[in-house]
């Protein structure tokens, strides 16, 4: 069975690792999916899919709507590399994704905030960005 959100995923990871401009600022084994606190620096992460299901399609297909949390975190030169990080991926994400297992519909690029970390001791810096589609699957 297919997973929408996971689909989409793929799909958005994918289309930032072959990136060259993501991939010049961030590693490819550094984008990836889960918790959102880094365990490498710096880094991306899809964090906490959101699906809203909107119905069924022709030929038995249904139509979900999947909201991804980018969030890029990054230390070196703090919010500087934060937002150089964030812009990459906002071009490498201008327009949709593709798959080869489900259609992306509609499309929504990312729009990115960015916070530094509370402590001046750290030099963290932490952007947060939505990135949505609709998807359109097989069960």
């Amino acid at each position: 069975m297919i997973d929408p959100s996971l689909e989409f995923q793929t799909a958005i990871r994918a289309q930032l690792i072959t990136n060259q401009y993501v991939s010049a600022l961030v590693p490819a084994d550094h984008v990836r999916a889960g918790s959102t606190r880094p365990d490498k620096l710096p880094t991306i992460i899809l964090a906490n899919p959101q699906t809203i299901n909107l119905g069924r399609a022709s030929g038995g297909q249904y139509l979900t709507r999947v909201f991804f949390d980018l969030h890029i975190w990054a230390l070196e030169d703090g919010a500087d590399m934060a937002r150089q990080i964030g812009t990459a991926v906002s071009v490498a994400l201008w327009d949709a994704p593709t798959s080869a297992t489900v259609g992306i519909d509609a499309y929504e690029r990312p729009s990115f905030t960015y916070m530094r970390d509370p402590d001046p001791e750290k030099a963290y810096c932490h952007g947060v960005g939505t990135v949505e589609g609709v998807i359109r699957w097989r069960v």
